[in-house]
């Protein structure tokens, strides 16, 4: 409602008309009857009793919708009457009932909207919960069995403060995601942007990730032998970050004796595409427009099993996002997925195979 509405005066005009004509009507009636007939005399009357009912009626109506309409916003609660200013109201109901329907639809949208984030934010707590009472509840039972007694038996005490601590770390990785998250969707965490070899970074992610790949008898390889580096410009330590969730993603969906492939692509003049690619389980087309949000999992059951927080992709999107770029996604169930993101080039152009976007 805050616009100013299109002044209108037909309706002023045609009722001063009607009122004018009957009135003059009725004086020129009088005058023929009973006095000398003085065609002056009758239209100067015309005149003004023309312009006298139209400032009255255009006056009256105007102050007459604005009250009416303020008495609307007054007692619909979904309507704010300190926007309704007197200025705005208009003669021209169309206009108004147009003006009205917009704000009305408007506030129904705001208010859907808040019911979204409401469903969103209740299943987000109740996530958290979820994610935080298993350690939680798993280090204290751990500990109020020592407690009990247990801490006398060299053996169970060593096993059961080994699994405590365990318990612990998984709760500080959470926190530290959720710390994580909670600055890249505020804009608080600044990125620190150099120039990189991103082969060499993969290679890093590579070596850190070995052995929780071979225990799942998964091999990490190239695409082809990147003999030379390829140089990005971003921040180094948060795209290590991107790269390793994804890596340990496909690992951690992947099938025993499968392969995680990454490739680095040329895709625009001043943009490289990296791939990284599996043959494991894959992703229903269905769970693919969720897999950003925090704590969604594909499979529960099975993401469990693995730990993790569950703030991994999320983490990765807004990473990306802070860095003005972008992740696709593509995936057959039951064939294998594929994650892939852009980074803009450094300074230092390494020649690459062309690539056309997936996803």
């Amino acid at each position: 409602m805050g616009k100013e509405f299109k002044r209108s005066y037909k309706f002023a005009f045609y009722t001063s008309l009607f009122i004018t004509l009957f009135t003059t009507i009725l004086l020129a009636v009088h005058e023929v009857l009973f006095s000398e007939f003085s065609l002056p005399y009758v239209l100067g009357f015309a005149v003004t009793v023309y312009c006298f009912a139209f400032l009255i009626i255009q006056l009256r109506i105007e102050h007459f919708i604005y009250k009416r309409v303020k008495a609307v916003y007054d007692n619909v609660s979904l309507l704010d009457s300190s926007s309704l200013q007197e200025q705005q109201v208009t003669t021209d109901m169309a206009t108004l009932k147009r003006e009205v329907e917009k704000f009305a639809e408007g506030k129904k949208l705001e208010i859907e909207t808040l019911k979204i984030r409401e469903n969103y934010r209740k299943e987000f707590m109740g996530n958290v919960s979820h994610e935080l009472k298993t350690p939680l509840f798993t280090v204290q039972g751990y500990i109020l069995t020592l407690i009990d007694g247990a801490i006398k038996d060299k053996k169970v005490r060593d096993k059961y403060l080994d699994r405590a601590s365990k318990g612990l770390d998984r709760l500080i990785y959470i926190v530290k995601d959720l710390d994580m998250i909670t600055k890249l969707e505020t804009g608080d965490l600044h990125l620190v942007e150099e120039e990189f070899d991103i082969v060499e970074l993969v290679e890093s992610v590579f070596d850190l990730l070995e052995m929780k790949a071979h225990k799942k008898n998964i091999s990490l390889t190239f695409d082809i032998d990147y003999d030379d580096p390829i140089f990005v410009y971003a921040d180094k330590d948060k795209i290590q970050q991107v790269v390793t969730n994804l890596v340990v993603n496909s690992i951690k969906y992947g099938k025993s004796g499968g392969t995680t492939e990454v490739s680095i692509e040329d895709l625009i003049k001043n943009k490289v595409i990296v791939r990284i690619t599996d043959n494991g389980e894959g992703i229903e087309q269905k769970n693919i427009p969720r897999l950003f949000e925090r704590f969604y999992r594909v499979d529960k059951s099975g993401s469990r099993k693995e730990g993790g927080s569950g703030l991994g992709l999320s983490i990765v999107k807004h990473i990306l996002e802070a860095h003005h770029e972008k992740i696709y996604v593509e995936s057959d169930f039951g064939v294998g997925s594929e994650f892939s993101f852009t980074l803009e080039k450094g300074k230092h152009v390494t020649p690459l195979k062309n690539a056309a976007v997936k996803a």
